[in-house]
């Protein structure tokens, strides 16, 4: 991996934390910045020692408080379908990740900040975390994939409230509605919660753990059969290693040892 000028990571028994680091910026999601979420993530997906992934924004204010609004002026309508995918392909990469990745929110995830917490497979929150998608305030709608996960989160009534009002929730709502797993009294706690759940998770079987992402994702899919999906996953973990060790421990009444085999 090349150096990362907008980036800090930091790896602790097998769980890497990601942190956007442009606080001045209230942690903004430039191009670069993008571009090396982009390059960590594909390294991820060749990384079998990595066992989980938390993704959280530097200082106490914000998560990532939007796109950089200054690289807007350069988008019309000639390139915006590309500035769009290009987005959207990147928070793909997290979505179908198959190291558990958690959205660690501390303040402000706004625009693409919300945007790229829900692609995350799971939400947490310090107190203070505060969720919008305010972009018809520009005269634009979500485009990095907001406006199809935020519904199939919230519903669509309630998604279609939060994108046209553009207001912000806090933690609580958030939590109330489902775009939050939970809510943690400061940024401390909830990044010691986050760790604590992914390190809970990378003890169950590695395999098992990326197909249940593959058939989660499925349901969202209108061209996959979520059904054959989960039994095509169901028949491959059959034949794994880790389904013998499993069985094993249960009949032994002992921890199973899964080598992700």
């Amino acid at each position: 991996m090349s150096d990362l000028k907008n980036l800090t990571l930091s790896l602790q028994d097998g769980i890497l934390t990601i942190t956007i680091d442009r606080e001045s910026q209230l942690n903004a999601l430039n191009h670069d910045t993008l571009s090396e979420l982009k390059e960590t993530f594909q390294s991820i997906y060749d990384d079998k020692d990595i066992k989980g992934v938390i993704l959280t924004g530097a200082g106490e204010k914000a998560f990532v408080a939007g796109a950089d609004i200054k690289e807007f002026a350069e988008v019309n309508d000639v390139n915006g379908r590309k500035f769009s995918e290009s987005g959207q392909e990147i928070f793909d990469l997290i979505e179908n990740c198959h190291a558990p990745v958690i959205a660690a929110v501390n303040g402000f995830a706004l625009g693409g900040g919300c945007e790229l917490a829900m692609a995350c497979h799971m939400r947490l929150a310090s107190a203070n975390a505060k969720f919008g998608q305010p972009e018809v305030n520009l005269g634009i709608i979500p485009g990095y994939g907001g406006t199809q996960r935020l519904t199939q989160l919230v519903g669509k009534g309630k998604a279609l409230e939060l994108m046209m009002t553009a207001d912000m929730i806090n933690a609580e709502e958030a939590r109330e509605l489902g775009l939050v797993n939970h809510v943690f009294l400061d940024k401390a706690t909830l990044l010691e919660k986050a760790h604590e759940m992914l390190a809970k998770i990378a003890g169950k079987a590695p395999i098992a753990i990326g197909l249940v992402v593959d058939c989660v994702n499925a349901v969202y899919n209108k061209e996959e059969n979520g059904y054959q999906t989960e039994a095509n996953a169901f028949a491959r973990c059959c034949g794994t290693e880790d389904f013998k060790e499993g069985a094993a421990a249960f009949v032994e009444k002992r921890k199973a040892n899964f080598k992700g085999q």
